[in-house]
This record gives structure tokens, C-alpha cells and sequence, in this order.
């Protein structure tokens, strides 16, 4: 809704809704802008602290996938008139355990009588207006990482029908309450200190490394998101066509399920955002033989605090991955961009 509105122009904007990217970034001074998101929602579980928890690890997230450095927070709740107060003070009590470990400071928020709980929060963080990850710039030849995995969706919504098995819950509960600080903080330290010379195998002085910056540069990431509501299909697709003529090759066997997702699956409890993705943008995806029906209806699965989808340059994954892994990330190699064909993305077994 917001593309027919009319436009607004702001030089100061370098990130805005355009390419349906993670948060905005508005520039303040040269050497500084400011990256806001805003994310709330309904319960996903049973326990209200847990809830809190979940709700500032989804609503940071954004931040993180931009490069930011989370600063501020506002807290937005709906809750009943009539509830339990000491509810709600459980809910708030977990965000903050999240905004704590995140270095975020809640300043403030506002409430609204709702006969159903929402909680969530608009976040404020900065960044360097130069160093800015967006969710376009993949090139011909990156590989494709993804931290976390997934599955949230479906067991999410198995806990909701009360079918979740306790291994389900807490594997999916332990995924949704990781912050994904951590796994920025490699990327930017790896982005900003890796050598140049050794993009695409080039020498120190010769004319490939000569047209790359040299110092600082985040030139070894070319795309960065996180998986959320829209799932893993849903947001490689943003990625692809915020980038110029790409399409991508995922391995279906590499993308790493969380414990029970694929049961969900096929006890058909699908939730109504995952029957949402898949009707919107399935029409962009071929599959290869092998793959069974399950393992591609969660590739569509919607995400709450979702892991990190990355485009690399080839040369440089190894070294990503090594450096993730070594601070206790856990990440795998799901597949590869390619120059566009018809299809936008191809799922191999």
C-alpha cells in the first residue's frame, strides 16, 4: 500500500521501502545514519517470558541484517482490558532479558486496550552510511549461506493446536531466542578486515585488485537478509530482483531443518503465512526430481526470528564460514547465484 502513496523525496534517505529491504537508514552525518525497523505480533507460545523473548529477538533481527548496531527501543503492546496483569509484566520482563543481551536500551513505549495480545518493538540502531548491507547486490558466482534452521512456522503452529512433541518446542524456542548479534558481528568484522587482494584470486597490484577499495570494504558480502515471515523462498527472491539479473540454485538437502519441522509438515500443520508464500511465489521456482513434498513446502515456511541469508563471493566462503563457526554460529552452504534464466530460482535434491 505504501508504492500508491506519493513519493517522498529525501536525499538523507539511503535506505527506504523500495526494494522491500530489512529497515530504513537515514543518514544524519557523514559518518552516521540511523537504521529504524518496527516489528510486533500475536503469542507463538505458551509461556509469556519466552514470548518476550522471542518478540525482541524478531524485532532486532532487522538491525543486525543491515549491519546496524541496535541503540534504542519502543515498546508496543495490546493487551486486554481485563487480563492479567502479571502476564503482561512476564512478557515485558523477557523482551528486556533480550534488550540486555543485545546492548539495547528500552526508552519508552505505548499500550492499547486489544482483546487480543500483540507485543513487539520499534528499534532504533546505528550504522556507518558507507558500510551498509543491503539485500540486493548478489552477483554470478556468490554462494549462498543461511544461519538457523528452519521451521518455526509449522511447529509454531503445532504448539498452538497442542500436537508440539517438548523436543519440537524447545528446539524451535532455542532458535527463535538466539539473537542474531553474533553472526553480524563476524560478518562485519570479516567484511572489514579481509584482504581485498585475494578477491576472485587476485594479486596484490593487478587490475582486478586495483578497481577494488582496499581498506574497510564490505565488498566480500554482496547481499545480506534475514529469514522471516515471507521464508526462505520469499526472501531469496527479494535478494535476487534487489540484484542485477541473477537467479539462484538452492540444494534442498543442505538448508538445515530444526528438530520436528518436517513431521509438522506432514502432519499437515501448516500455518496460513506458509500457504501464503508458496501461493505467491512458487510460480517462480522449479524443482528437480528427489524432492520430496514436505522438505519443499518448508522452504516457504515463515520465519520468526529467522537465521541470516548471506551472499558471498566464492573466494571468500570458506574463510566466512570458518569465522562463524569459531564464535559458536552455526551455518551451511545452501546453494549458489547464477546468472538470470527463466527461472528464478532452481531447487536441486
Amino acid at each position: 500500500m505504501l508504492g500508491k502513496l506519493a513519493r517522498q523525496h529525501d536525499p538523507n534517505v539511503l535506505v527506504g521501502f523500495d526494494h522491500a529491504d530489512d529497515a530504513g537508514v537515514y543518514q544524519i552525518t557523514p559518518d552516521q545514519a540511523l537504521v529504524q525497523t518496527v516489528d510486533f505480533f500475536t503469542p507463538i507460545v505458551d509461556d509469556p517470558y519466552t514470548f518476550g523473548q522471542i518478540a525482541a529477538t524478531n524485532s532486532l533481527s532487522d538491525i543486525y541484517a543491515m549491519g546496524g548496531r541496535p541503540l534504542t527501543a519502543l515498546a508496543l503492546v495490546c493487551f486486554p482490558e481485563k487480563g492479567d496483569l502479571e502476564v503482561l509484566e512476564r512478557i515485558l520482563a523477557g523482551g528486556l532479558s533480550k534488550m540486555i543481551e543485545a546492548g539495547c536500551t528500552i526508552i519508552g513505549g505505548h499500550s492499547i486496550r486489544d482483546d487480543e495480545t500483540k507485543f513487539g518493538y520499534s528499534v532504533t540502531g546505528l550504522i556507518d552510511p558507507k558500510h551498509v548491507f543491503k539485500n540486493g547486490g548478489a552477483q554470478p558466482g556468490d554462494r549462498l549461506l543461511l544461519t538457523k534452521a528452519l521451521g518455526t512456522g509449522v511447529i509454531s503452529t503445532a504448539i498452538k493446536k497442542g500436537v508440539a512433541k517438548q523436543a519440537w518446542i524447545d528446539a524451535a524456542v532455542t532458535s527463535m531466542t538466539t539473537l542474531n548479534k553474533t553472526a553480524a558481528e563476524v560478518i562485519i568484522g570479516f567484511s572489514g578486515s579481509h584482504p581485498s587482494k585475494t578477491a576472485k584470486g587476485g594479486a596484490a597490484g593487478s587490475r582486478e585488485d586495483d578497481q577494488r577499495p582496499t581498506t574497510n570494504d564490505r565488498s566480500f558480502i554482496h547481499a545480506l537478509t534475514d529469514i522471516t515471515g515471507f521464508g526462505l523462498i520469499g526472501h531469496l527472491r527479494e535478494m535476487l530482483l534487489a540484484s542485477d539479473n541473477v537467479s539462484a540454485r538452492i540444494q534442498a538437502s543442505k538448508v538445515r531443518l530444526l528438530e520436528g519441522a518436517l513431521e509438522c509438515a506432514r502432519l499437515g500443520h501448516i500455518p496460513a503465512g506458509l500457504r501464503a508464500n508458496r501461493e505467491f511465489a512458487e510460480c517462480m521456482v522449479t524443482y528437480e526430481d528427489k524432492i520430496s513434498d514436505d522438505l519443499k513446502t518448508l522452504l516457504f515456511d515463515p520465519q520468526t526470528a529467522g537465521g541470516l541469508l548471506i551472499s558471498v563471493q566464492k573466494e571468500s566462503v570458506a574463510g566466512l564460514i570458518q569465522a562463524l563457526t569459531a564464535h559458536g554460529v552455526s551455518v551451511a552452504e545452501i546453494g549458489s547465484v547464477q546468472p538470470r534464466t527463466k527461472v528464478l530460482i532452481e531447487v536441486t535434491p
